[in-house]
């Protein structure tokens, strides 16, 4: 065979290096990574388990892959910490304190300009060197942002970057969201709102996701009242949609496409697809929003394990506690295929890749399932070789790899 000239294999490796996951459900928030070339069928033992490391803590965060680095959080009875890890061995290259309280966080950390934001449950924000783990800044959530209420499972969220800016949301009235100067902790803008229906006060379990809907940059996410969006400039409260909130807990990231969009909660709430409009809102809003249609939770709803979009179709685990695998048509909510119960049991997280779903329930079983309305079709189903409770940490899948998440313990299967 023909031997490819130097410089043209250098340029097929380069392009051959994958994305980085620099934050909660990859680069784009939306549980869709952007890998190709995977198995598009599992053998019966499922994909190789190319490595298995411990000593994480305990907790529910997932991970972040940047330049090489696995960056996670997790817990002891003498606090909670964030830590790196190197992604060729495994081996730990440092652990920086978040709070002395003990605790299992959830929240996954984002990463940008040398740079590491981690949350931990207690609301302690802190921002380290991503060289080093050494501390560059911390607030914290109730001290610093109007006693904001701690929720029932505490806080959880994932910071968001944007520009300058990072943004959170600690769920008080004085400060419903907040956007701080990313390398120093400055108060850029708070969202002062109360907020009123039904729901619970405070934070929901989600961070921001970014809409440019009407022409206007916004961030959209679910808080204990229901679904908002905030003006990404000011931090004005440009619209509230309160019916899919619940009195327990909402969960899942939103999915924002074009004018739209898609927020759905468990115990018993539902799904919505919103329209945001031009027009006269709170407080002089320039939007108002539209409800497109509402979905009863006997149709759909998502407890936890979030949501994806490809195309005009949303895929997810359907049911409060339950992962039934659905396929919703996100223009008209009708449902597409459903599963009854799909091979392993309980609430189960959902990510994509590659034209496949990712599947993991709650059991410890992980599926692959294609991405696909012609009907479900499932392309294999193993059990992972950990699990120490419920397996609620979202994998995520960055260069060709599987990494899941348990507690203390991290897998890394071969997905190609």
């Amino acid at each position: 065979m023909k031997k490819l000239p130097l410089i043209l294999l250098h340029l097929f490796a380069a392009s051959m290096v994958a994305a980085d996951v620099p934050q909660w459900r990859g680069v784009n928030r939306d549980g869709v990574f952007l890998e190709s070339g995977l198995l598009k069928q599992w053998p019966q033992e499922g994909p190789a388990l190319s490595w298995k490391t411990q000593g994480l803590g305990k907790g529910f965060a997932s991970v972040s892959v940047v330049n090489g680095k696995i960056y996670t959080l997790g817990g002891s009875k003498e606090g909670q910490f964030l830590l790196a890890l190197d992604a060729v061995t495994q081996k730990e290259l440092w652990r920086a304190s978040l709070c002395e309280k003990g605790g299992e966080p959830r929240c996954t950390p984002t990463v940008e300009g040398g740079l590491v934001y981690g949350l931990s449950s207690e609301g302690d924000l802190v921002c380290v060197s991503a060289l080093d783990g050494k501390e560059v800044w911390r607030k914290n959530f109730i001290v610093d942002f109007g006693n904001a209420p701690k929720p029932t499972w505490k806080f959880s969220e994932s910071p968001y970057i944007d520009g300058e800016k990072l943004v959170v949301v600690p769920g008080s009235a004085e400060a419903l969201v907040v956007a701080l100067n990313k390398k120093t902790g400055e108060v850029l803008w708070k969202t002062g709102a109360e907020l009123a229906g039904k729901g619970h006060p405070g934070a929901g379990y989600t961070g921001v996701v970014v809409s440019e809907a009407c022409g206007i940059k916004q961030y959209v996410t679910l808080v204990g009242k229901g679904a908002i969006g905030v003006d990404a400039a000011s931090g004005k409260l440009l619209w509230h949609y309160n019916k899919v909130a619940n009195g327990t807990a909402v969960i899942p990231t939103p999915l924002v496409w074009n004018d739209e969009v898609f927020v759905s909660s468990g115990y018993g709430t539902g799904a919505a697809l919103l329209k945001i409009n031009r027009g006269e809102g709170l407080g002089g809003s320039p939007l108002v929003v539209e409800e497109r249609y509402f979905l009863a939770a006997a149709t759909f709803q998502n407890h936890h394990g979030g949501m994806v979009r490809i195309g005009n179709y949303i895929y997810a685990g359907k049911g409060h506690n339950n992962g039934f695998p659905i396929c919703l048509e996100w223009s008209t909510g009708k449902v597409v295929w459903e599963k009854d119960r799909g091979p392993g049991k309980e609430s189960a997280v959902v990510i994509a890749a590659d034209g496949n779903l990712y599947f993991r329930y709650q059991d410890g079983t992980m599926a692959l399932i294609e991405a696909t309305p012609e009907g479900y079709s499932e392309k294999g189903a193993f059990k992972l070789a950990s699990v120490n409770g419920p397996s609620w940490s979202h994998p995520i899948v960055h260069d060709g790899k599987l990494y899941v998440r348990d507690q203390d313990v991290l897998l890394c299967y071969a997905l190609r």
